[in-house]
């Protein structure tokens, strides 16, 4: 059973970071927003941390002294849909497609503003927070059903599993059915904001859902030169 989140703060948010000027200043800035930041030098004790005081966000440090910042995704995924955001000097593309991939929400490179993280993640906080979605009702389409206040996806009555962003991507279209939203609609919408948003973002996210709904992934498709939109006539 995950442990209480501290509710005398508006979140807590876990760096997993080994450079100590990072994480300082991470924490500096986060902690002047009200956020209760605890940090972890070491893959593994971050890990830990997460699952000990199962923050609202955690910013991960690809390259760690124990190991990949990847393993360490994997590992929290295994107990875990914390919204999450890479923070690393590799800016190679495949490795960005890799940790959204894996179940990271955003993925920003070093060097990075403090104030553009701190707006990444306050919008991140917001939306998790938000009993928008809790009040929502159902979608169903075909074999997907979406329960908002659950946060639960079942295909063909199979509970899916599904990030958080992936989540509220996934509301997003459904509740839009049949209108073409774009890239950047969806960045405002889904992440919360646009002038950061990397379009990348929501095309790695899209496949994601899509290979998660199985044969039904059939409902989002992809409209060229804008974005997606939501097949209400799709079926396998």
């Amino acid at each position: 059973m995950a442990p209480a989140r501290d509710t005398s703060h508006p979140s807590g948010v876990v760096v997993i970071e080994d450079d100590p000027s990072i994480s300082e200043l991470l924490e500096l800035y986060l902690s002047r927003e009200g956020y209760v930041v605890r940090v972890a030098a070491l893959g593994a004790a971050g890990v830990t941390l997460v699952r000990e005081t199962d923050p609202g966000l955690v910013v991960l440090d690809l390259m760690l002294p124990d190991g990949s910042g990847f393993d360490v995704l994997k590992a929290l995924r295994v107990f875990s849909q914390v919204p999450l955001i890479i923070l690393t000097a590799r800016d190679a593309e495949q490795d960005k497609i890799l940790g959204l991939e894996l179940g990271a929400d955003d993925y920003m490179v070093k060097p990075f503003s403090p104030g553009e993280l701190v707006a990444r993640a306050r919008a991140i906080l917001r939306r998790a927070a938000s009993p928008e979605g809790a009040a929502s009702t159902a979608q169903t389409l075909g074999g997907v059903r979406l329960l908002p206040a659950e946060r639960t996806v079942l295909v063909d009555g199979a509970k899916v599993d599904l990030t958080p962003k992936e989540f509220e991507l996934l509301h997003y279209l459904l509740v839009n059915r049949g209108l073409a939203l774009g890239r950047d609609r969806l960045l405002e919408e889904v992440w919360g904001y646009s002038f950061y948003g990397d379009a990348r973002t929501v095309d790695v996210h899209i496949a994601q859902v899509r290979k998660k709904l199985g044969s039904w992934g059939c409902i989002i498709q992809t409209v060229w030169g804008l974005g997606y939109r939501v097949d209400e006539e799709a079926a396998p």
